[in-house]
């Protein structure tokens, strides 16, 4: 009788922990610091991928446990954050920003962690330098030289076309533009100067009126929407004619709430699709939402977690879902289509660039529009530059 009552507490106890059981995930996010403004709507998207994903039946029957934390864009919270997600089990985690990806970069491949980061430096995306963390995007590097191929196929002039840079003084910031600047001198750009304007900047008037000088046809902005529209504002107000090309961070609809007419004509670059536009994926995103308009970064959040859950099933179909086996799983990922939510992703053991494809939108009459998808080569010489 006593073995009979202790193996039905065995086996009761079996199913609680079978019912309970959970893949968990870190979920990094900036909710309150200078990123806050797109760093809140990306999660968001995360979020909403992984409710619906419950709803239908997690990874093969198994839900997938978010724990999300605020660290406000401080690298040492996020180490903080990192221990107590360690500390909980988690086997992935969604990232943010550079400076904290960069941070981690030894502890999660130590513990075999693999990271879907927001943070689309080039460097990231080089297997040799970080085995374990993968993007949802192109890097960094990649949009820039998009968005420069794309300007300059467009432009008209025999001369050659002048450019800047404008940009915060910082590993986000500073990062890709080095090879824009040799992507731009190839192209036939004539580089005429850069200044660094920072992410809170509330005038940029001094940075631009030295741009000013030297008559730039086009401007790249690399911060987020908040510092972009200073800049615009304060170019209208100068009188400069020149097109701004913002980067991904800085290319959303509240571009026109913050910056008003002066936002209009200029270009965006873009991972994923705009809300609304006519792609599959779009159906289930404005059900979620209730067909409440999201921003970019939303999509592109919900793209995020779409794939990092897809290389979770593939590691469930081989056998056990650890760091390890979903890494494993990703670097098999060829072609994997989100739903027409952004451009197809592959995933070498080599390379860990997803694609090197970029939406170009422009930014008219007070909202973005999709131009085009701008698509490189995959060549092995920018890999990690």
């Amino acid at each position: 009788m006593k073995k009979l009552l202790a193996l039905t507490i065995l086996a009761l106890v079996a199913s609680i922990g079978t019912a309970s059981a959970a893949y968990k995930v870190g979920l990094l996010s900036d909710l309150t610091g200078p990123t806050s403004s797109v760093g809140g709507p990306y999660a968001d998207g995360i979020k909403a991928y992984v409710g619906w994903l419950n709803d239908n039946g997690g990874i093969d029957g198994e839900p997938v446990e978010l724990i999300q934390v605020d660290y406000a864009y401080n690298v040492q919270q996020a180490l903080a954050a990192y221990k107590r997600f360690t500390s909980s089990g988690i086997v992935a985690m969604q990232g943010w920003g550079t400076g904290d990806t960069e941070a981690l970069v030894k502890f999660v491949a130590k513990d075999k962690i693999p990271v879907f980061s927001a943070s689309y430096s080039a460097h990231l995306m080089d297997p040799a330098k970080a085995p374990y963390n993968f993007t949802a995007a192109p890097d960094y590097s990649t949009q820039g030289r998009a968005g420069l191929k794309y300007l300059r196929e467009t432009w008209k002039e025999e001369r050659a076309p002048k450019l800047a840079f404008v940009f915060p003084d910082n590993p986000y910031g500073s990062v890709p533009i080095p090879a824009m600047k040799e992507y731009a001198a190839e192209l036939g750009f004539e580089i005429v100067g850069q200044e660094n304007v920072d992410l809170k900047a509330i005038d940029a008037t001094p940075q631009l009126l030295s741009l000013k000088k030297v008559g730039p046809d086009f401007v790249w902005t690399g911060g987020t929407t908040p510092s972009t529209a200073v800049i615009v504002k304060d170019a209208q107000k100068l009188g400069m004619t020149c097109t701004f090309l913002t980067n991904i961070w800085s290319s959303d609809e509240n571009i026109f709430k913050l910056g008003g007419e002066a936002a209009n004509g200029h270009y965006g670059l873009q991972g994923g699709v705009i809300y609304g536009q006519d792609v599959p994926g779009m159906a289930l995103i404005r059900e979620l939402s209730k067909d409440e308009p999201q921003m970019t970064h939303y999509v592109r959040g919900f793209v995020s977690a779409m794939v990092m859950c897809e290389g979770m099933k593939m590691a469930k179909a081989k056998g056990e879902v650890t760091g390890e086996s979903i890494k494993n799983a990703l670097e098999t990922m060829r072609d994997f289509d989100p739903e027409g939510l952004a451009p197809a992703i592959s995933y070498f053991a080599d390379d860990h660039r997803p694609n090197l494809s970029v939406n170009i939108t422009a930014f008219k009459d007070g909202k973005l529009e999709f131009v085009k998808t701008e698509t490189l080569e995959r060549k092995k010489e920018w890999l990690g530059h």
